[in-house]
């Protein structure tokens, strides 16, 4: 019996589509903000699929005793109680090919004021061709595109030859402490493919770190603000000698894959909380800061450079203040762009879009890194095409769901070689 073509597996995922938009909108419907997850119902909705697909399911809690001495750790100011994980494995009669994780973040950024969007962020919504919805394309587009990709093998009466791992994670969003979780629960694969947002492949990241600055001012009435010390004022003095440092890392020698970029270390105020009043001087102020970093610096030599740049700048304005780190304490990583893994995924793509595929690096974070830099594994990030991910009217094209999805499917088949399902 032979075993299905790429074209058989290509129509077979077309016949799917319908069912793909089905799920997506059942997952987008789930508005699983950081804090809100387990009232979402995300993770049991994956759970249930997982089921559906046949595959064995694994949903456990992610607890900080498992994570917190790991070096790819990041610091968190919440609580983690009802944050679960869920992983589908499928085990195949006998292994032939090499096994593969399929990971994909099922946790969404804010919506920002609902009134902006066009339709509201948690009721899909299809349109010219495209989902809308928060999360839609950042990142449950990329979600469903890995479980229908194993369907479509299923429904041509075909199962992956190898083990195959489908990971449901929490907080890729601002730790990336899910699938850490999964890594240090001892999964691991020969290749791993994160549906991002990003039709391409992604063959380097930047390191990712979030610190939050408290300045203390001195509060005074306004009829004499020279007698106080401004917080808000210092806040913004103190930000911007970051913002110095932020152009003296642009201008040093970087990595060749990110010479192409103009301007790829970014620093971002994403928030800011101070005064209590129009009429005083305010006396404290906290905000709360991104700080990209190319790949090979450790996130302690970020740390130790910043801090000194705010301990000169502080000490010219006698302004007080403290630094705490909760959230991205990311390293960077390199994926190489010839591996095994990538060549296939390119070949594919050129035969089944009839054209090739970008090899690019991306100036974010993502889950990568944790299989790059501790497991050694293969992986990169391939996923639908999406615009205004984290803004208003976020949406995924329906047409590059279906393609990635095509790839994904007919990469299955040929990295993981198949074996027919036993009746």
């Amino acid at each position: 019996m032979a075993v299905p073509s790429n074209q058989q597996i290509v129509d077979m995922v077309d016949k799917l589509q319908g069912e793909a938009v089905e799920l997506l909108s059942e997952m987008v419907k789930c508005g699983s903000l950081l804090g809100s997850e387990n009232s979402s119902q995300i993770q049991p909705l994956m759970e249930k699929t997982f089921k559906q697909m046949g595959l064995d399911v694994d949903r456990f809690p992610i607890l900080l005793s498992d994570i917190q001495n790991h070096p790819g750790f990041s610091p968190v100011d919440w609580n983690y109680e009802g944050k679960e994980n869920v992983v589908g494995t499928h085990t195949p009669k006998t292994t032939k090919g090499k096994s593969l994780i399929f990971n994909g973040h099922v946790d969404v950024v804010p919506t920002g004021p609902h009134h902006l969007w066009k339709t509201p962020p948690f009721q899909p919504d299809v349109r010219d061709g495209r989902l809308y919805g928060r999360g839609a394309g950042d990142m449950k587009g990329g979600v469903v595109a890995f479980c229908i990709a194993y369907k479509a093998l299923q429904a041509l009466g075909y199962q992956p030859a190898s083990k195959v791992y489908f990971q449901s994670v929490l907080e890729e969003e601002c730790t990336g402490n899910g699938t850490l979780a999964c890594v240090t629960r001892g999964y691991k694969a020969d290749a791993v493919i994160i549906p991002e947002p990003f039709p391409f492949l992604v063959t380097a990241q930047l390191g990712v770190m979030w610190l939050t600055i408290s300045v203390l001012g001195r509060p005074v009435h306004v009829l004499d603000t020279s007698a106080g010390i401004n917080a808000i004022e210092a806040t913004y003095y103190l930000f911007n000698a970051l913002k110095e440092l932020e152009e003296k890392w642009n201008n040093l020698e970087r990595p060749e894959v990110y010479k192409k970029f103009k301007h790829p270390i970014n620093f971002n105020l994403g928030k800011i909380d101070g005064g209590e009043w129009a009429s005083s001087v305010p006396c404290q102020t906290v905000i709360e800061v991104r700080v990209g970093f190319f790949p090979g610096i450790k996130p302690k030599e970020v740390q130790h450079e910043i801090e000194s740049v705010l301990k000169e700048a502080a000490a010219k304005r006698n302004i007080q203040y403290s630094v705490h780190y909760s959230g991205f304490q990311a390293e960077g990583c390199e994926m190489p762009p010839t591996c095994e893994m990538m060549t296939l995924l390119s070949k594919l793509h050129t035969e089944l879009l009839n054209k090739p595929i970008i090899k690019d690096p991306v100036t974010c974070t993502t889950d990568a890194r944790f299989f790059k830099l501790y497991q050694n594994s293969l992986v990169t990030c391939f996923g639908p095409e999406a615009t205004s991910i984290h803004g208003i009217d976020e949406s995924v094209s329906l047409e590059s769901l279906r393609d990635i999805t095509r790839i994904l499917a007919c990469f299955m088949a040929e990295w993981c070689q198949l074996e027919p399902i036993q009746k």
